[in-house]
């Protein structure tokens, strides 16, 4: 009845992987290479679960 209020799982990742791909650049940008590889494992593991997702959702 109210399916409209319930936030779509997927556009949540994928604004979460923006906003990590975001701070990643920014860290890279200011010199700092270990947060960057950090930030960018981060928003690795995001886009791996972005994808795990999908592919579930692609099944059923």
């Amino acid at each position: 009845m109210f399916g409209w209020f319930k936030k779509d799982p997927e556009k949540e990742l994928e604004k979460k992987y923006e906003k990590l791909m975001e701070e990643a650049m920014q860290i890279q940008r200011s010199g700092d290479i270990k947060s960057f590889a950090a930030k960018s494992a981060e928003a690795e593991a995001v886009a791996q679960e972005l994808e795990q997702l999908r592919a579930d959702k692609g099944k059923a």
